[in-house]
């Protein structure tokens, strides 16, 4: 079975490849010093098992999760300094949570763990999407930005960035100054991490962020037409319209 070991320190990094070694279950197939590059490897190296930081440059390790997705994701060990994410890594089962320094004997039990759930097939997506929905941002309880797919890699987009996010079947579609991107993400699941205070739904379809809205049109038959600062134009469907009027003069 081949193992990814994720962490911002050299030091760390050498050390559960040294105890992967000493226990000899797992072949390390990478080593990743950012979230960038982590979620870059496991598409590339398709890992059973990822040694995952949470605190990294570039990436978090739950925006590195929520990156790679749910379903396509392996097995996770949580190794980190910081205990103040424990309770939402065990309430969703991951793997285990490994809190710094810990020594072989600890790092044995979840490799214990890691094994059985292996070897017994089990792969519950729920498990990980509930953790999350329970930890949605790397410092706070809303998302703080989106993680996108570019052509030369991945890439974190703030959130303050982004204009519109449209539903595309089960995927996103972002509207930022950058340009567009999709991301594997229901519009649904995402409204649900972000920020109302600042994204708003306008239709069944869509969200807009209330900084990016410059006008505001009353349209035919109760619906209404609002104005982006790209220039863009988005329905107000009737059903949000007075939601929304409300929120955009108050803000």
């Amino acid at each position: 079975m081949k193992a990814l070991v994720v962490d911002d320190e050299a030091p760390a990094r050498a050390k559960l490849v040294r105890l992967l070694g000493d226990d000899g279950r797992f072949e390390v197939a990478g080593e990743a010093a950012d979230g960038i590059a982590a979620v870059s490897q496991i598409e590339q190296l398709r890992p059973d098992l990822l040694l995952l930081d949470i605190q990294m440059p570039g990436l978090t390790g739950f925006e590195v999760l929520r990156a790679v997705g749910a379903t396509a994701c392996p097995k996770v060990i949580f190794s980190t300094a910081h205990d103040r994410y424990a309770l939402e890594a065990f309430d969703a089962h991951a793997v285990d949570y490994l809190l710094k320094p810990y020594d072989a004997e600890r790092f044995r039990v979840a490799l214990d763990k890691a094994c059985a759930q292996l070897r017994a097939g089990s792969a519950d997506a729920s498990l990980l999407e509930a953790l999350l929905a329970r930890y949605p941002g790397a410092h706070g309880r809303y998302l703080e930005r989106l993680v996108v797919k570019c052509d030369d890699g991945w890439i974190p987009v703030p959130l303050e960035r982004v204009r519109r996010l449209s539903a595309e079947g089960k995927h996103v579609r972002v509207f930022e100054v950058g340009g567009e991107h999709v991301i594997r993400d229901s519009l649904a699941e995402l409204e649900a991490r972000l920020d109302p205070e600042r994204f708003v739904r306008v239709h069944r379809g869509d969200l807009v962020n209330l900084r990016s809205v410059v006008r505001f049109d009353s349209l035919f038959h109760g619906d209404a037409l609002v104005e982006l600062d790209d220039g863009t134009s988005v329905v107000v469907s009737r059903t949000h319209r007075d939601a929304f009027f409300t929120r955009w003069r108050g803000r």
